[in-house]
């Protein structure tokens, strides 16, 4: 009887570990997945933005305005975040909680 409850705790243990494994194996896979489409969407966004800049400050006959009128955009952008800063930590941090629950 002895014998069967170590073997069961020792197959527990195994079906725990190789769980573990799994979860963490996946966890890297989509980490460095975002990581990569992170680096890729930042130069996008990068090359973007100076592409807008510059048509921008074509059509107006100045590309200074063009980099201008794009950096308040984003400055407009910097303060929406900041007043929104509660709700946007409160919702992300909900989404990681779902997603580590499944």
């Amino acid at each position: 009887m002895i014998e069967t409850i170590k073997e069961y705790a020792s197959k527990r243990i195994d079906l725990l570990k190789i769980e573990a494994t799994e979860k963490s194996s996946l966890s890297a896979g989509i980490i460095t997945y975002l990581v990569l489409m992170l680096v890729a969407f930042g130069f996008f966004i990068i090359l973007f933005n100076f592409g807008i800049a510059f048509l921008i400050g074509k059509a107006l006959g100045n590309s200074s305005y063009g980099f201008l009128i794009v950096a308040a955009f984003y400055l407009v952008v910097m303060i929406m975040i900041m007043i929104f800063k509660k709700k946007l930590v409160n919702y992300v941090a909900d989404q990681v909680i779902k997603f580590l629950n499944h």
